[in-house]
């Protein structure tokens, strides 16, 4: 039989399928566990664990549910007050063009973002097996036997160098020098992470890092600044200083 072609979409929803599939137990899996647990009602249990400090004296003020079609519209009226607008911010933030299959195939893969529990264990699952696939990518293409991927951001990267630089170096110094034309973001995390272990971290010109007493030293190639120098000397002169005590390891970029 043929639909009534005036029929609306909101009939043919079934508005009660969402709570059926995520929102409780059924009644008689909730007598069940309430029977077990001893307590008289959900109510009554909730009243029982919940401090009486941290409840609400009042329902929260929400407003009436929506389906996923009219979330999903509201969303995307939101997100149309946006404006792109161009950045002239620098320190290490540059437009970028992502290919198009990186994008269809990666990033806005829903594989990546759904094959999980929404929980943030899961997604980075799902991100860390993207990274395996560049970096296996990497080797198959280079020849290589291992290939390192890339971090979250270069901060986190370069605090990572750091504490592994402390961990493997024979250096006993604690201090760490960081050239003063490294990104300041960079700095920042670097200083965040150092301070909970124990470690000095120094600035000063690069061309300061090899009178410095430090376990390992952090470059940054071209600087802040867009400076392009030769760091042969300056590498040459911290690992002279390093065999004069121990090797102090190099971080740079």
């Amino acid at each position: 039989m043929l639909m009534s072609a005036h029929q609306p979409l909101r009939e043919l929803e079934n508005a009660t399928e969402f709570v059926a599939r995520h929102v409780g137990l059924s009644e008689d899996a909730e007598r069940h566990m309430l029977s077990v647990i001893g307590a008289a009602s959900r109510r009554a249990l909730i009243e029982a664990i919940v401090p009486a400090a941290i409840k609400r004296a009042a329902p929260m003020a929400l407003p009436a549910p929506l389906t996923e079609a009219a979330a999903l519209a509201e969303l995307k009226a939101i997100a149309s007050k946006n404006r792109l607008l161009k950045s002239f911010i620098g320190q290490g933030y540059h437009g970028t063009h992502t290919p198009g299959v990186i994008l269809r195939n990666i990033l806005e893969n829903p594989a990546r973002y759904t094959a999980y529990t929404p929980y943030q264990a899961e997604i980075s699952q799902g991100r860390m097996e993207a990274l395996v696939n560049f970096q296996t990518m990497v080797c198959d293409l280079t020849g290589m036997a291992i290939a390192g991927s890339s971090m979250l951001d270069e901060a986190t990267a370069a605090a990572e160098a750091m504490t592994l630089a402390m961990r493997v170096g024979k250096s006993k110094s604690m201090r760490f020098f960081v050239a003063d034309d490294v990104l300041p973001q960079t700095l920042e995390v670097v200083r965040t992470r150092a301070k909970p272990i124990g470690v000095e971290v120094v600035t000063g010109t690069a061309e300061q890092a090899g009178a410095e007493p430090a376990f390992a030293v952090l470059l940054q190639y071209p600087g802040v600044n867009g400076t392009v120098r030769d760091l042969k000397p300056i590498i040459d002169a911290v690992h002279a200083q390093g065999e004069r005590r121990s090797s102090p390891p190099i971080c740079s970029r």
